[in-house]
């Protein structure tokens, strides 16, 4: 029994003497000695610039969501066309599905997992009111086959009371990014009052629902879009703040579907006044960045683009450890 009793103390004393800090190298305040990551990396300032940028077709002036899926990179517009458009790495337009019999009312983001595709007819930044949010869900084999099975999952937010209609861009009920993560679907908000974004989960089953809030994150500027790898536990998500100036916030190394457990990177990209909409990556090293047109003339004229972006130098030690 003394046996059992100093083992079971040394066992315990061996888990709470691991320390516990920073143990990104690419982090300002690494650790190299720290055996679990706390989440409270810091990292300078950095401007990222795309490898490229090319203009894309007229046919999606309103680029809103991408993915990567069948050797294409998938697009859709955000207002009442309901054509996927398939996409090469030049942004050529080389396939066009049609989904039948569904109303684009503001479809803002495309998602995956690895038997369905998911399209968020979620955005609600007009006035902060909708009551018919939905997630259509399309098995991938009858989507490529031109003929797709599409179910519905409706929803609310858990905190959301008050229905009464708000100013233009004034809701933090918007939404333009999700991802699909095992048997549920987390949302990531576009926060207009607080340029923050609110996690909210619900399950990835057809039917009516409540998307619960887990919690909140500042990322000092409007989420529009967001990619995930699950088996690298790594999230990146894009947006822009108020004054038109485009981002991406990395989310890596965290525990389970506890996405702001661990390594939090904000980085600003080298597009000024880009309305960045959509992101993919096939391999978290390499992304690929979709903006809709942007026109406030004379002084803006920003047309529909993809842009490429290598964060090797920044993730790379990451995901080949």
């Amino acid at each position: 029994m003394l046996k059992i009793i100093v083992f079971f103390f040394a066992f315990t004393s061996s888990i709470y003497s691991q320390i516990s800090a920073c143990t990104d190298p690419k982090a300002e305040n690494y650790n190299a000695a720290a055996e679990q990551n706390d989440g409270n990396c810091n990292y300078k300032n950095l401007h990222l610039k795309p490898e490229y940028s090319i203009r894309l077709s007229d046919s999606i002036k309103e680029t809103s969501g991408l993915i990567a899926f069948e050797n294409l990179l998938w697009t859709h517009n955000d207002d009442h066309d309901t054509t996927i458009y398939g996409l090469d790495s030049l942004g050529k337009i080389k396939k066009k599905i049609v989904l039948p019999e569904v109303i684009n009312h503001d479809w803002e983001e495309i998602a995956q997992d690895s038997t369905h595709i998911y399209i968020g007819d979620f955005g609600n930044n007009y006035s902060g009111n909708r009551t018919d949010l939905k997630i259509l869900k399309i098995e991938k084999k009858s989507f490529l086959e031109e003929n797709p099975k599409i179910e519905t999952i409706s929803f609310t937010y858990s905190d959301q009371t008050d229905y009464s209609p708000s100013k233009p861009n004034k809701t933090d009920f918007d939404c333009e990014a999700f991802i699909v993560s095992k048997d549920s679907i987390y949302l990531f908000t576009k926060q207009w009052k607080t340029s923050k974004t609110t996690i909210y989960r619900l399950s990835k089953e057809s039917g009516s629902q409540i998307a619960k809030l887990k919690s909140t994150l500042d990322t000092k500027g409007l989420v529009t879009g967001a990619t995930y790898l699950e088996n690298k536990k790594l999230i990146a998500l894009c947006g822009y703040t108020k004054v038109g100036k485009p981002f991406l916030y990395l989310l890596y190394d965290f525990k389970d579907q506890d996405f702001l457990s661990g390594n939090k990177r904000r980085i600003d990209l080298k597009l000024p006044f880009h309305q960045i909409e959509g992101i993919t990556t096939k391999d978290g090293l390499h992304y690929f960045l979709t903006n809709e047109s942007l026109v406030r003339k004379p002084v803006i004229n920003v047309p529909q683009q993809i842009h490429y972006f290598d964060l090797s130098s920044i993730l790379g030690s990451y995901l080949h450890k």
